[in-house]
């Protein structure tokens, strides 16, 4: 989007960003859409002579630019950078924050996949990973040790059972002895939640999810305010090269457009749902933050605008019942993932958190996790009311 603001505003709000930063009409066509730059390499004017500084697909393409872009303004950052996946942004972000013999401090209640890359892959580079109640911002603090912790790794809410971390004052005690902030912001989305202007270093976005929407594509993304951090950050994601590929960059950058009315309506519709969950007898507890009796209820209307489209639930019958219920569903279609247009069930014990199972970070058996699409709530509610029997 141009430097210079609209004499009619000084700062555009969130959906005119999502629609028009990094999307100029093209220079050549006028159209106003961003191409599919399906290209792998640029011809240079002489050696060295680069056109509009692109010269190897890797290292940057315009479609890839539009996106990352767009994703540093939505997230209050100066840079953005696209990947092939959540896991990858992931795995490009450690291997620049932290070195062998550093310690990152993870949520004792993370996502599998993130838990499994730093168990299993970064722990044999030397990385230590630290679980730690983040919903305990006392107990954040006092678990991080200057010159060892290396990066706090947050998510909030978390995946799956929707705790919420004080960003401010968990990133105050890292910063104080000399660790990054990440925030995974994967569930909130950058139209709910600015863990930049909250204190973090970098915030880590799954583009497969909400900002994609419409479960058609699978990607990442990193954004910082830190200008140095975002040249490493961009150095390493062409030095390992797990970049976003341009067809998979339009497509997320389309999903933006909409976010912001996609997002209302998850929130309202999980809102919603969560309540009459809560009064259900079948339904031992309810995870989601928009319910007064949630934990972090207060904390989350503080940093959220909303409280997003994720609950997960305990069923009081055990866990054969929460497997069987998986199983009844119509319209919530049973598979993983989450975030798509589209409603999702899943059982997070045998499914997406399979890898955590015998560890610190083990969810409970009964757990059942609903990604609430955006379809009709009295569909929504009658499926899962049938479900139940």
């Amino acid at each position: 989007m141009s430097q210079e603001p609209h004499p009619r505003f000084q700062q555009p709000g969130f959906e005119t960003l999502a629609i028009h930063a990094g999307q100029e009409p093209d220079p050549t066509t006028g159209a106003v859409v961003p191409p599919i730059y399906a290209t792998s390499t640029y011809a240079q004017d002489g050696v060295g002579g680069l056109r509009g500084g692109y010269e190897y697909s890797r290292s940057g393409n315009p479609t890839r630019t539009a996106l990352e872009e767009c994703l540093a303004a939505l997230e209050g950052g100066v840079r953005g950078l696209a990947f092939a996946s959540g896991l990858a942004a992931e795995d490009t972000l450690i291997r620049t924050l932290a070195n062998p013999g550093d310690e990152v401090l993870l949520p004792n209640d993370a996502y599998g996949g993130t838990y499994r890359q730093f168990a299993r892959l970064h722990d044999r580079w030397g990385i230590v990973s630290t679980p730690v109640p983040i919903t305990d911002a006392d107990a954040v603090a006092d678990a991080i040790t200057p010159g060892r912790t290396a990066v706090v790794w947050l998510e909030t809410p978390t995946n799956p059972l929707l705790n919420i971390a004080d960003v401010a004052r968990i990133a105050e005690a890292a910063h104080a002895a000399g660790a990054k902030v990440v925030v995974d912001n994967t569930f909130a989305t950058p139209y709910l939640q600015q863990p930049l202007t909250l204190g973090a270093d970098v915030v880590v976005h799954s583009t497969t999810k909400y900002c994609g929407g419409h479960s058609d594509v699978v990607g990442g993304a990193l954004v910082t305010s830190d200008v140095d951090l975002g040249e490493k950050l961009a150095w390493a994601q062409n030095a390992i090269g797990a970049v976003a590929g341009p067809f998979d960059s339009w497509l997320v950058l389309r999903g933006l457009k909409t976010l912001a009315v996609r997002m209302d309506r998850h929130c309202v519709n999980a809102a919603a749902i969560a309540s009459w969950l809560e009064d259900h007898s079948a339904v031992a507890e309810v995870f989601y933050p928009g319910l007064a009796s949630h934990p972090g209820h207060d904390l989350a209307a503080q940093q959220m605008r909303a409280f997003g489209g994720m609950i997960s639930f305990r069923t009081a019958a055990g866990e054969q019942a929460a497997v069987d219920f998986c199983g009844r569903t119509k319209i919530f279609t049973l598979g993983e993932s989450l975030g798509g247009v589209e409603s999702l069930i899943e059982h997070p014990g045998r499914m997406t958190h399979q890898s955590v199972a015998g560890t610190a970070l083990e969810v409970p058996a009964d757990l059942v996790r609903l990604s609430v699409g955006i379809e009709n709530l009295d569909d929504l509610l009658a499926d899962l009311d049938a479900a139940f029997g």
